[in-house]
């Protein structure tokens, strides 16, 4: 059972109320666990209020109702008869008052001090207004202001349960468009690498074919139209970062939403990811084969930035389990990764070394490093530590794409700075080191 701050603080209101007004020696309050339609099945009762509030407590211990009893409420009430629980709601009263029925939670007619409402809102039975004056029984005028506060108390809670229903639609909603905006990061992100090589190939292009020949124009075309995919990405670059946070007010809108709302948006129990059921689909596959088309553009690249690219393969490498495509992506990042941060005349070093259990694919770079402040989260999304003050692009998230992605196959991603598996002794950078590691195929044993 939930109650707001403000519920309990309008019960209490309104209990004292009854006390002050009225006279009444004792009110309790008992809201249900949940709200329940009449005739379903056992609710149980909880004490938010007891007025005043020196009345012992074990004059307000749970209950629990029967449909039976719950039937029962509306024609005893009908007739403005008072009755009362059992013995666990009023203790003072004599033996002779209570039966077995009593206590096995029934009702029993009680002299007109005892006074029992059910809070009814449509039809939703959402918990007990019980008052007692003990010396002066309650007339019709009382009675109806007793009605009228058991009706302000079942609005209340009616607007109460709104309120927590809003506020759990609006957190599921918040998760939702989080993750599909994080799906929509990935994306984005993810496109910039094909792009990026597909405009260095153009370039290339351009600079074999001599002035007129008609190759030429179209090897333009294709930088001219990279470069307008390019303003299109940072156009929605831009849009992201204008999207507010702000939360809406589910205040607003309470007049619109019925009491009882069955469809839900259901809870985002686990992120939507770039590449869907990546641990459906590992297979046996090469690490050659998948690094190879990756290599040609990032050789295109590095040659437009005065970049080396060197690569140390051996030639009977056996396969890892992993999914092509994510394998990909997480490469593509990695090398990406290198290019952007290695400076002209740099080096970036691709080695691949096969162990008893895994093989690891190294990429290392003679960029600046990274610090050790920001070693420990590198992985996480949009974080770029210093580089986010230089003028070198980025987003944040490749890093944290290729660790999620390589994770799902059930490997690890490790990052070492300042570099390691080379020395470059021209170069003062400390350089950065990302390794792979990939469980491998086991050979089978021939008895």
């Amino acid at each position: 059972m939930s109650a707001s701050s403000e519920l309990v603080a309008l019960c209490r209101s309104q209990v004292a109320l009854l006390t002050q007004s009225l006279g009444a020696s004792l009110s309790v309050v008992y809201l249900t666990e949940e709200l329940r339609e009449e005739g379903e099945s056992q609710t149980k009762l909880i004490p938010v209020v007891v007025y005043p509030e020196s009345a012992a407590w074990q004059a307000a211990t749970a209950l629990t109702l029967v449909p039976k009893l719950k039937n029962s409420l509306l024609p005893l009430l009908s007739d403005t008869q008072s009755f009362a629980p059992s013995d666990a709601v009023f203790p003072h009263m004599s033996n002779t008052d209570r039966t077995e029925d009593t206590a096995a939670h029934d009702y029993n007619l009680l002299p007109s001090t005892q006074i029992v409402l059910p809070l009814m809102h449509d039809n939703s039975f959402m918990g007990l207004l019980v008052t007692n004056r003990e010396h002066k029984p309650w007339n019709e005028r009382e009675r109806h202001e007793i009605e009228h506060v058991a009706q302000t108390l079942a609005l209340a809670r009616v607007l109460d349960k709104r309120r927590e229903w809003y506020e759990q639609q609006l957190t599921q909603q918040q998760s939702l468009m989080q993750t599909q905006r994080d799906l929509l990061d990935n994306l984005l992100h993810q496109l910039r690498n094909p792009l990026t090589a597909l405009r260095t190939f153009g370039k290339l292009l351009i600079k074999r074919f001599v002035p007129g020949d008609a190759n030429r124009k179209v090897a333009e075309n294709i930088v001219r139209e990279s470069d307008r995919i390019q303003e299109l990405l940072k156009q929605f670059d831009r849009i992201i970062e204008l999207t507010p946070q702000t939360e809406p007010d589910p205040e607003k809108s309470l007049s619109v939403t019925p009491l009882v709302l069955e469809r839900t948006v259901e809870p985002v129990t686990k992120p939507l990811v770039l590449l869907p059921n990546i641990s459906e689909n590992i297979e046996p596959c090469s690490v050659v084969d998948i690094l190879e088309p990756l290599l040609a553009s990032a050789n295109a690249i590095a040659q437009e930035r005065n970049l080396n690219v060197h690569f140390e393969i051996p030639a009977d490498l056996g396969l890892v389990q992993a999914n092509r495509v994510a394998l990909r992506e997480v490469f593509s990042n990695l090398l990406d990764n290198a290019l952007k941060y290695t400076p002209a005349g740099g080096e970036i070093h691709i080695q691949v070394e096969p162990k008893e259990d895994f093989q690891s694919i190294a990429i290392s770079d003679t960029g600046p490093g990274i610090p050790a402040q920001d070693l420990e989260h590198m992985f996480e999304r949009h974080y770029r530590g210093v580089q986010a003050a230089s003028q070198i692009p980025g987003t944040g998230l490749g890093l944290a794409i290729a660790k999620d992605l390589v994770e799902q196959m059930q490997g690890k991603i490790e990052v070492f700075s300042p570099a390691k598996h080379f020395t470059n002794s021209n170069d003062s950078n400390p350089g950065t080191t990302f390794v792979v590691w990939l469980p491998v195929v086991k050979k089978a044993i021939n008895n």
